[in-house]
């Protein structure tokens, strides 16, 4: 049923935020015709931007959506969302610095420029840029389930195209203000997207469980809720409260191998590239755990909406549903205002990372190898639009009971990343060569799990008379490793020379601080 108190708050925040992303040309000004500003906000921004910027980056509509809908319809193991973001950070602390020294020395745009002048292969930087844009697609998708899932709560509903008609102007309105503002957009909006979202939580937390007796009488209820299901049907997988030991292993791998994957997703890279410094990134590595609070609070509302009583056939719709059942409607609107907006601002900078990757390292690197920065720019503006499109393909082509699952099967392809780019900012360890066949293994067999399994994360494996479940995207990296640890083996015995390498060690190191001349200030005499 439409809310026109909801329908309206959400259309003037909606409507705030669009005026926000066509305003961030002006912001900053630049030459919006170069790539570095149109891709990169001009690698000026500071601590409290980057942070914004990584924040609305990193927790999506996978946060509001995906991750209580996981707790709402499997239980605990929904939770490793939680440490996947506390490893994150020490990770990107070690990591990141590294790849933006470099990166800048180089004036290199993408992962695969890095991979490129770090190994010296076109065909394994092309795998690499591929590999980002594959895994981009879902993960925009992600967005537009969660989009959706607001849209149809908001009482907007139909059949056929008038179904998605709004979900479609709130696309074309995104891809226009992202092609005339590039990453300033997002990252302006970010600030409001944030705020209002702190908001929410906050407001959330707070009242919800003072409406449903408290954390515990939560909890109990959604044991219950677990343990009737179970009853009912006593062969099929269900979730609980706590963590089964049948889901150690899947919960741990989860965890791990979605931190690594977070970190090599070109979108988060592209964030952390806009930087003005390095240490702008460890500040933020040491400043973004505090989103990881809200993802713990967030989390948590998949099983108020348990004890709620809220009953949905999508675990996506459960969040929704339930602030429409507590809420009054002018907070509910502000509510859904600040998930959809939380899903634009991270499609926004994710196609704009697929942008760069094509226009750097497909089309220049093999198409137009003359093009100037202006016409990369208008390429990967026309990109930037074709990539949020394709990611409809996923929302017509892939499973979607659990949202999750389409930023999970990104997840296991760009793992596959992992050692040319984090391993290579370190050391050459493995051959070109061995690299390229390693990542072909892996995207293959880590794909095929997952297909076999019905899109989803983990792949049941048997020993010594134990069943365990770890991460696809993990099992396919150990095979990716093994392939290119041997086979880099082989090639060196054979003498199959390795391609020049166009860093050096100080290129990966802090530049020293330039110390301004000293002043003369007379003699100074004692108080």
């Amino acid at each position: 049923m439409l809310d026109p108190v909801a329908l309206t708050v959400f259309f003037v925040f909606f409507t705030l935020v669009t005026a926000l992303g066509f305003y961030a040309a002006r912001w900053r000004r630049g030459d919006l015709r170069s790539l570095g500003e149109w891709g990169l906000g001009g690698r000026r921004f500071g601590v409290l931007v980057t942070w914004f910027l990584l924040g609305g980056d990193l927790y999506t509509a996978y946060t509001f959506i995906a991750v209580p809908a996981a707790l709402y319809g499997q239980g605990a193991v929904g939770f490793f969302a939680l440490p996947y973001t506390i490893f994150v950070y020490p990770i990107a602390f070690v990591l990141m610095p590294r790849l933006w020294n470099v990166c800048r020395r180089h004036d290199w745009v993408t992962p695969a420029d890095f991979v490129r002048g770090r190994y010296g292969s076109d065909l394994l930087a092309l795998a690499i840029a591929l590999t980002g844009i594959l895994a981009t697609l879902p993960y925009i998708a992600l967005q537009l389930v969660g989009m959706q899932a607001v849209i149809a709560a908001l009482g907007i509903t139909g059949s056929g195209f008038a179904r998605e008609l709004p979900l479609i102007v709130a696309f074309v309105i995104l891809a226009a203000y992202t092609y005339t503002s590039g990453l300033r957009a997002p990252a302006l909006i970010a600030f409001v997207k944030d705020t209002m979202i702190y908001v929410v939580v906050i407001v959330a937390i707070v009242v919800i469980p003072l409406r449903l007796g408290g954390l515990g009488a939560i909890f109990t209820a959604a044991s219950r809720h677990f343990a009737a299901a179970a009853a009912a049907a006593p062969n099929a997988p269900h979730g609980s409260v706590m963590l089964t030991p049948s889901a150690y292993w899947t919960y741990a791998t989860l965890a791990l191998g979605s931190a690594f994957a977070l970190l090599m997703y070109p979108h988060t890279i592209t964030g952390i590239l806009s930087a003005a410094r390095a240490e702008v990134i460890r500040r933020n590595a040491a400043l973004l755990p505090l989103y990881s609070l809200l993802l713990g609070a967030i989390a948590l509302l998949g099983f108020m909406a348990l004890a709620a009583g809220v009953r949905m056939h999508s675990p996506n719709d459960a969040v929704p549903a339930l602030f429409k059942a507590v809420f009054p409607s002018w907070f509910t609107g502000f509510a859904f205002a600040a998930i959809a907006i939380g899903a634009l601002v991270p499609a926004a900078i994710m196609s704009i990372a697929a942008a760069n990757l094509w226009t750097r390292n497909v089309y220049k690197a093999f198409l137009d190898p003359r093009a100037t920065d202006a016409r990369q720019t208008s390429m990967a503006k026309a990109a930037s639009l074709a990539v949020k499109f394709g990611a409809l393909v996923f929302i017509i082509a892939v499973p979607q009971q659990y949202a999750i699952n389409l930023q999970l099967l990104g997840g296991i392809w760009i793992l596959q990343t992992v050692p040319a780019v984090a391993l290579g900012l370190h050391r050459r360890l493995f051959h070109h060569n061995a690299l390229l066949w390693g990542w072909l293994v892996g995207m293959v067999g880590g794909t095929a799990l997952s297909f076999s399994v019905g899109v989803k994360p983990a792949f049941a494996l048997r020993a010594g008379g134990a069943t365990f479940a770890p991460y696809i995207g993990l099992d396919a990296l150990v095979l990716n490793l093994a392939v290119c640890a041997l086979l880099t083996l082989a090639f060196d015995r054979a003498g199959n020379a390795r391609h020049t390498d166009a860093t050096c060690n100080d290129d990966y190191a802090d530049a020293p601080r330039t110390v301004p001349p000293t002043t003369t200030l007379g003699t100074l005499r004692p108080i």
